[in-house]
């Protein structure tokens, strides 16, 4: 069997016992070397330490798992992390923001069966969608709010029956008939959930003008200061806008964020920007506001 066979028999063993105890002694008994080599023939066939590839493949396991309704720790457990805290930690480190936040906001097909080819043009390749970056001083809205959660995919239902709600109930003309605006565009943002409970709030809102008076009826927030990397939804029809802006999610912190020295920034919002690029039936664009730090090594 040569090496690129022996490799993808490995690749094929860790899936299939994700959930057990795995470790390089073992893999290279099974593969009939030296662990001291078998580790370096798996780093050049694979590019990754042996672990570090065991820990990444659990990690995309745990991601696919997240849209269940399943608690976080019962995830990080099932999948050889002995604390939450360290999951989390592992998650944010490869994925680039917290299971919670991801779980918000992108999902992920189960995992593809690995091949070498398919491993090696995932690292080399994939969808080029580069951002721009920006930093912006707090920001202030005046809008709806929508109290939800992520747990069982309430939000991913709920979100979009508030914004059709709002767009057909008379609020959306309400809000931007009042002489406090001071832009139309409008933001759909999420702010950071409550670690123990998994709740967060959405809002629809306006910036309004400095120093504006605002009536009770409104909720009034505000976005903390931050940089953000922002990007852009592919210019597409009405009937395919939706899809387009959750595949531009997908994109972002499946791929994106691993590949990017950056990480969601703790502690701030996102959001998505609806200006007038999105009045059209045709050419649609909306741009997404993700915080950002430089990741820690």
């Amino acid at each position: 069997m040569d090496m690129t066979a022996i490799l993808q028999d490995t690749l094929e063993y860790v899936d299939e016992h994700i959930t057990d105890d795995i470790n390089a002694d073992h893999l290279a008994a099974r593969a009939g070397f030296s662990t001291w080599h078998f580790c370096r023939l798996f780093q050049w066939g694979v590019g990754y330490s042996v672990m570090a590839y065991v820990r990444n493949r659990r990690l995309a396991f745990a991601a696919y798992e997240l849209t269940s309704g399943r608690r976080i720790l019962d995830i990080s457990l099932n999948y050889g992390f002995e604390t939450h805290s360290g999951f989390c930690k592992a998650f944010r480190r490869y994925f680039g923001c917290s299971p919670g936040t991801y779980r918000l906001h992108a999902h992920c097909d189960r995992p593809f069966p690995p091949s070498i080819p398919r491993t090696n043009k995932y690292l080399n390749g994939g969808i080029i969608l580069e951002p721009r970056f920006v930093t912006l001083s707090a920001v202030k809205l005046a809008g709806f709010a929508l109290k939800t959660t992520s747990s069982d995919g309430e939000n991913s239902k709920e979100i979009p029956n508030f914004w059709n709600n709002y767009m057909n109930d008379g609020r959306m003309e309400k809000l931007h008939a009042e002489g406090f605006i001071k832009k139309h565009d409008e933001y759909g943002a999420c702010f950071p959930e409550d670690p123990e409970t998994g709740a967060f709030d959405y809002v629809i809102g306006v910036e309004p003008k400095d120093d504006a008076t605002i009536p009770d009826s409104y909720h009034v927030c505000e976005l903390p200061p931050a940089t953000y990397a922002v990007f852009s939804t592919p210019a597409c029809h009405a009937e395919t806008f939706v899809a387009a802006i959750q595949g531009t999610w997908n994109y972002i912190f499946n791929e994106w964020f691993a590949q990017s020295g950056y990480e969601y920034a703790p502690g701030c919002a996102d959001f998505e920007l609806y200006d007038d690029r999105c009045m059209s039936d045709t050419g649609k664009i909306c741009d997404i506001y993700i915080p950002i730090v430089k990741k820690q090594r």
